[in-house]
C-alpha cells in the first residue's frame, strides 16, 4: 500500500463524520466521550450479537440499573433474567463480576487499556474499545468488522485466526492519537455498512483507493479455515405443571447457562442413550423436541411432560413454582423458552422447534 498511514485515518474520520451510525451508547463524532459505563455495557452486550438485538436490552438495563453502582448492587438472579435471550450467558456472569469490581474501587472505571484488562471479564478487545471510546486513549480496537476491513485493505492471505497478530499490528499502525475512539467506531461502521461480508459496496468506500484486496476480489478476505462439524448432543427436559404453575430449577452458577432459571433436564447426554433421570416417578408423555445451536455443539432436546398428580416429592430447595401467566418474566434462556413455547402452544407429539 503506497498511501501513508496518516492518509487512511484522515479519510476514514471524514467519512465517519458524514456517515456514522447513531447508536444509543455513542456520542456524536467529535463530541465528548460517552459515559464509560455505557461504553462497557454496550461492548459486553455486542460481543457476537448484532446492534439490532442489543439496542432494546441496552435500554432496559440502563433504565433499571443506570449506573455501574446500581448494577453491582442488583440481585444477580434479576440481572441474569434480564439478560435472557441475548445468549452467551457467561457474559452476564462476567458483567456482574466486573460491576462489583468497579464499585469496589469507588465506581470509576480505570482509564487505561492496561488497567481495564485487570477487571473480570474484560479481554483484549473490550479493554481496548473502552479505553479508546470512553477515555480517548490510543488503542488498537479489533472486532470482526475491523478484521474484515483490514484483511481486505492489506490483502492478508493468512487464514484466521492465525492472521490476528498481523491484523492487530496493521490496526495499530494506522490508529491516530487524535480521536482514537471515533476512529475505532469508524472502522466498525465501515465493516458493518460498506465493507460487508457479501457484496461489499466498494464504490462507496472511502478507502477503496488504498485497498489491495479490491482488485483480487474482496470477498476472498478474510481467509477462513473450513469449520469442523459441530458435535451433536441429545437430552431430555422435563415439564411439571400444577395449578397453572410450572416447576423451574436454577442451574449451577458454573457451566452452560450458569445461574439461569430453567426446566429440569438430564444434563444433555452426549451419548443420547436414554439414561435420563426424571425428577418424579410416574407417567411422562413426549411432547416434541427443541433444536438449538450452541457455540461448540448442537443440541436436540426432547421434552417430556409429567402426567402424574403427585408433586409432593419436589424439593423446594432445588426449584420453584412459577406462574404460567408470568413465564416471560422468568428470564429463561432461549433453549428453555423454546421448550416452554412447545408445551404452552399445545404442540402435538413429534413436533420440533428449531433455531
Amino acid at each position: 500500500m503506497d498511501a501513508s498511514a496518516e492518509t487512511i485515518p484522515e479519510k476514514l474520520l471524514g467519512w465517519y463524520d458524514a456517515h456514522h451510525r447513531s447508536l444509543p451508547w455513542r456520542s456524536p463524532p467529535g463530541a465528548l466521550p460517552p459515559d464509560p459505563y455505557r461504553v462497557w455495557l454496550s461492548e459486553v452486550m455486542l460481543q457476537q450479537t448484532t446492534t439490532a438485538a442489543v439496542a432494546p436490552y441496552f435500554a432496559k438495563f440502563l433504565a433499571r440499573w443506570p449506573t455501574v453502582a446500581a448494577l453491582a448492587a442488583a440481585d444477580e438472579g434479576d440481572v441474569k433474567a434480564a439478560w435472557a435471550g441475548l445468549g452467551y450467558y457467561a457474559r452476564a456472569r462476567n458483567l456482574i463480576a466486573c460491576a462489583k469490581a468497579v464499585a469496589a474501587r469507588g465506581g470509576d472505571f480505570p482509564d487505561s487499556e492496561a488497567e481495564l484488562r485487570k477487571l473480570p471479564g474484560l479481554g483484549a478487545y473490550t479493554a481496548a474499545a473502552v479505553a479508546a471510546i470512553a477515555f480517548g486513549e490510543r488503542a488498537a480496537v479489533v472486532d470482526a468488522n475491523v478484521e474484515r476491513v483490514i484483511t481486505r485493505l492489506n490483502a492478508i492471505a493468512i487464514p484466521l485466526p492465525q492472521a490476528r497478530t498481523q491484523i492487530l499490528g496493521k490496526v495499530d499502525a494506522i490508529t491516530p492519537a487524535d480521536r482514537p475512539g471515533d476512529f475505532a467506531q469508524a472502522m466498525m461502521d465501515l465493516g458493518a455498512t460498506v465493507c460487508t461480508p457479501r457484496a461489499p459496496r466498494c464504490l462507496l468506500c472511502p478507502l477503496s483507493d488504498h485497498c489491495a484486496g479490491r482488485s483480487l476480489g474482496p470477498e476472498k478476505f478474510p481467509v477462513k479455515l473450513a469449520k469442523a462439524a459441530k458435535p451433536q448432543r441429545s437430552g431430555q427436559a422435563f415439564w411439571i405443571e400444577q395449578d397453572d404453575q410450572v416447576w423451574l430449577t436454577r442451574r449451577a452458577n458454573t457451566g452452560m447457562l450458569g445461574g439461569m432459571r430453567a426446566l429440569p433436564d438430564d444434563g444433555w447426554s452426549a451419548r443420547g442413550d436414554g439414561d435420563a433421570q426424571a425428577p418424579l416417578d410416574g407417567d411422562w408423555t413426549p411432547a416434541g423436541s427443541v433444536r438449538h445451536g450452541f457455540t461448540h455443539f448442537d443440541l436436540d432436546l426432547q421434552l417430556m411432560v409429567y402426567s402424574g398428580a403427585d408433586c409432593s416429592r419436589l424439593d423446594p430447595q432445588q426449584g420453584e413454582w412459577w406462574a404460567l401467566g408470568r413465564l416471560d418474566e422468568a428470564g429463561l434462556p432461549t433453549l428453555f423458552a423454546k421448550a416452554a413455547r412447545l408445551v404452552t402452544a399445545g404442540a402435538a407429539t413429534g413436533r420440533t422447534i428449531g433455531d
